[in-house]
């Protein structure tokens, strides 16, 4: 079954909705955005998150350190990085949160898609998941925007794919039928006003299960 990721969480009426739609994963956002979350209010955040949801941290070429200190402060189970990060990068990361109080901590890399060039590039890293978005100019993912599905489709010979990049409600069953990823990721799509939106949440989770 894909699995599903809402990110963006930065209110308690949003751990309310994910609480009861569970989605298999939450992600939190701790790069520049209008979504970014202190560590302090992420970890009250995530605290509050049912058993079998797991908190996802967002970083966008972050000093090491600081992704290693707000990993092990916030509790959380993946790290997604989704800036400028070298394998060698992500290599030394991996040695200084393998664990977190027994866990193992995931590392997805992001990974936006222009064309078949793109893809070319996740040959070269180690980590548990590719984050498959849209590539927009000077900017790091959060676009809105879908791109070419053909091309997600090629990267699974590289590891697990999750999909992002403009999924809603109304899309979101013909991008899994099509790409068969092992989670797809929203947030703005699931926004009324800039804000989560509970019925977006139910209706884009029960599309995904009715796959």
């Amino acid at each position: 079954m894909t699995g599903v990721k809402i990110c963006g969480l930065r209110r308690k009426e949003d751990i309310e909705y994910v609480n009861r739609y569970m989605p298999q994963f939450a992600g939190f956002v701790f790069a520049e955005s209008k979504r970014r979350v202190t560590k302090e209010w992420a970890k009250e955040l995530r605290e509050g998150l049912m058993p079998g949801i797991k908190a996802v941290g967002v970083f966008v070429s972050e000093d090491m350190e600081k992704v290693a200190d707000i990993v092990k402060y916030t509790g959380l189970d993946c790290v997604q990085l989704h800036g400028d990060e070298s394998p060698e990068y992500i290599g030394r990361l991996m040695e200084s949160i393998k664990e977190n109080e027994g866990k193992k901590i995931e590392i997805w890399k992001g990974i936006r898609v222009k064309n078949k060039d793109s893809l070319r590039m996740m040959s070269e890293y180690s980590v548990d998941a590719f984050i498959l978005d849209t590539y927009v100019e000077g900017s790091y993912g959060g676009s809105g925007s879908v791109f070419d599905w053909q091309l997600a489709s090629l990267a699974h010979e590289y590891g697990k794919i999750v999909l992002a990049g403009g999924l809603n409600p109304q899309n979101v069953r013909e991008a899994v039928e099509r790409v068969k990823p092992f989670a797809v990721d929203v947030s703005s799509g699931v926004e009324t006003d800039g804000f989560k939106d509970e019925a977006k949440i139910k209706e884009f989770i029960r599309n995904v299960r009715q796959c």
